[in-house]
């Protein structure tokens, strides 16, 4: 099988040749495997690690001139700012402005510069889907109730839910206007080449849910069913990121028309993958599962081999998956363990 027909067969939820991979990873993790396998090459990097992945396409950003700052902040055309912060773990681009902190009436939200489709020069992207025709065309992102949290910052955002329904309900449904509007321009300009599409959240903590199933219900759902609608009008597979425990949500998710589950962060919330794929895996195709918070990081290069076994033992049973780190590899993990990962997926994935 070619790399498209592998990740579209599993995403489908049937049986390709083996399981297919993907990466997510950090610059820093880059970087190492750079040196590592001695290339700037990303291709021949990922073809060492037998990645699949996915190819991408959008468009040309066209609109006003988005400001410029010298002490290395950078912003982007929803206005929002972000700073590069140092870790021990790595750098990270963290938002330090939320345009409509402080917007205290519905009114006040007009003063806003909404970004407007026509910013958006959607011309170029059947080309782009056409020029990579052995890979899955992964294009698209949709994200209402995190770009609720990054207009609004986080703190405010939930308040806002439980105590300002006129607000919340005013600034998702002008944010899920742009959203559909910006992905029926993109699927229309694919002409049915996009395979795999983004609607997706971080609704989960480490251990339950962010919001409940109640504000959920009212706030995004039918935005959700629609935008979701739209997809699949177009052919599209509806993949869903969704960090942490999130499980509680899931049935809603699957009844709303999502295809494909990531990233699957099994450790937070303790839950059996083995029971994940046999309640869900008639329904649903997943992608990710690969613990990113100990094993990953801080196991032996043994403990990873057993990791990638147990995936693909229990999600991977039967096909409808794609293995992958459940987020971004970070700084911390070693190229040892990377490599480990991708060789005994690559060996022991076979069907």
């Amino acid at each position: 099988m070619t790399s498209r027909e592998r990740v579209l067969t599993a995403l489908d939820r049937g049986v390709p040749d083996r399981v297919p991979l993907d990466i997510w990873a950090t610059g820093e993790v880059w970087q190492k495997l750079m040196a590592h396998f001695g290339t700037e090459d990303l291709g021949a990097i990922n073809g060492a690690l037998h990645i699949d992945g996915f190819g991408g396409a959008g468009p040309a950003y066209v609109g006003p001139k988005i400001p410029t700052y010298d002490d290395g902040t950078t912003e982007d055309y929803w206005g929002m700012r972000y700073q590069p912060m140092q870790y021990e773990t790595g750098a990270y681009a963290e938002q330090v402005y939320y345009p409509l902190a402080h917007a205290e009436t519905v009114a006040d939200l007009d003063d806003y510069a909404w970004p407007s489709l026509d910013w958006f020069d959607f011309s170029p992207v059947r080309a782009q889907c056409e020029a990579q025709p052995d890979v899955a065309i992964q294009a698209g992102y949709v994200a209402p109730f995190y770009f609720f949290n990054k207009l609004r910052g986080l703190e405010q955002s939930l308040i806002d839910l439980a105590a300002e329904p006129e607000m919340s309900h005013a600034i998702i449904g002008r944010l899920c206007e742009f959203f559909y509007g910006y992905t029926e321009r993109l699927l229309e300009a694919a002409g049915g080449l996009i395979d795999v599409t983004q609607l997706t959240d971080d609704f989960g903590t480490q251990t339950d849910l962010m919001i409940s199933i109640d504000m959920f219900d009212e706030y995004f759902a039918d935005h959700y069913r629609r935008i979701a609608t739209l997809m699949h009008d177009h052919g599209a597979r509806v993949l869903h990121h969704d960090d942490g425990a999130m499980w509680e949500l899931l049935p809603r998710l699957i009844d709303i028309g999502i295809d494909v589950l990531n990233p699957v962060q099994y450790k937070c919330g303790d839950i059996d993958l083995g029971w994940l794929k046999e309640t869900y895996g008639d329904q649903i195709a997943f992608h990710g599962g690969v613990d990113n918070q100990e094993i990953l990081p801080f196991g032996t290069v043994d403990e990873v081999r057993e990791e990638v076994r147990h995936c693909i033992d229990t999600l991977g049973v039967g096909g409808g998956y794609m293995l992958a780190p459940c987020h971004n590899l970070q700084a911390v993990t070693s190229v040892e363990s990377i490599v480990a990962m991708y060789e005994t997926a690559y060996e022991e994935g076979w069907y």
